[in-house]
């Protein structure tokens, strides 16, 4: 027995009945042979946190825009924090926590530079329409590494249904659908709060009361809460309470901070940059990295063209738009 199956074994043996089996995997889009060592969900793990994808997260917007300040959250940030709380509910859960883990570090490998914005401009251009969990799969199905990741079909779903809109098959799926949530809505109050935007007093007294006063009380409630709702049963969920108030706060943020508040100050250049930058490329396909000059002959131009946009970090694009369409100065420095 090598040590891949002994894991497989201990998995059978202490995991939950609703855990999703990494022995047990529907497996992947072509045939590989598997590792001595690792499970197929570790394997995915790794794979996805070695790639290209995940790296240029770290320069892409979460709320705020290029933020110059240190401490501001970034797209690769919030994936860590997702990763974090979700580990902590599956292991509490006695779930799959490497199947957690690797679709928590890749739901948001598809995410447009400048975070939601973004993706609004690429949803108008495209003519089947954008959405970044599809783009995210089609990162480790198609582009990473010109061939895909040839991910496991839970990690895989996982990654396609995080939003709200999607409905994961597994269980460990949903655990990351709902710690997506749980950190995006407290770490945007607590970066709105080093911005300036909102005060702490701004949060409803009714929430604070429910959920807590602190970024680290709230996460912590929510956290408990699932745990206690969810053991020992088929589903994922927070308790009546505890999600009416989540939503509640999350509304509330939609009201100061998502919607027409200062962090929101520099979207329109963004959508001008990104639609030229579009124009540009569509029109000039043969001016992007050849694996996209691939792609607009396969598939068309459009779609390469999206891919390589969605791709991009917001300081590769901004370089990208001062490149094109910015003069230099003469004579060019060499």
């Amino acid at each position: 027995m090598n040590l891949r199956e002994r894991q497989e074994k201990l998995e059978q043996s202490y995991l939950s009945p609703y855990a999703a089996l990494s022995s047990k995997s529907k497996g992947r889009q072509r045939y590989e042979e598997k590792c001595s060592v690792r499970t197929d969900f570790q394997r995915d793990r790794d794979r996805i946190l070695h790639s290209k994808a995940f790296r240029r997260l770290k320069h892409k917007t979460q709320v705020f825009i290029s933020p110059e300040g240190d401490h501001y959250r970034t797209r690769l940030t919030h994936t860590l924090e997702v990763s974090q709380i979700a580990r902590t509910i599956s292991r509490a859960l006695n779930l799959n926590e490497d199947l957690t883990e690797a679709i928590a570090l890749g739901h948001d490998l598809g995410h447009t530079p400048f975070g939601h914005t973004g993706e609004q401009v690429l949803d108008e251009l495209l003519e089947q329409g954008f959405r970044h969990e599809e783009q995210s799969l089609r990162v480790v199905d198609v582009l990473e590494q010109g061939k895909g990741l040839n991910l496991t079909w839970e990690v895989r779903d996982g990654i396609k249904n995080h939003t709200t809109r999607g409905n994961p098959a597994t269980l460990e799926g949903q655990v990351v659908k709902i710690s997506d949530w749980i950190a995006y809505i407290n770490h945007d109050i607590d970066d709105a709060q080093r911005a300036g935007i909102l005060k702490p007093e701004d949060v409803p007294e009714e929430l604070v009361k429910v959920l807590g006063r602190e970024h680290g009380q709230r996460i912590d409630t929510m956290i408990k809460d699932i745990v206690a709702t969810s053991f020992g049963k088929p589903y994922i969920k927070m308790s009546d309470e505890i999600y009416d108030a989540t939503r509640k706060l999350r509304e509330f943020l939609f009201e100061n901070v998502y919607v027409g508040s200062a962090a929101k100050t520099q979207e329109n250049k963004a959508k001008i940059m990104l639609k030229l930058l579009f124009e540009y490329y569509t029109n000039y396909p043969e001016a992007m990295p050849p694996e996209f000059i691939k792609i607009s002959k396969e598939e068309n131009v459009e779609r390469a063209v999206v891919d390589y946009i969605a791709g991009m970090t917001d300081v590769f694009a901004i370089k990208k738009f001062k490149d094109i369409f910015m003069p230099a100065s003469w004579p060019l420095e060499t």
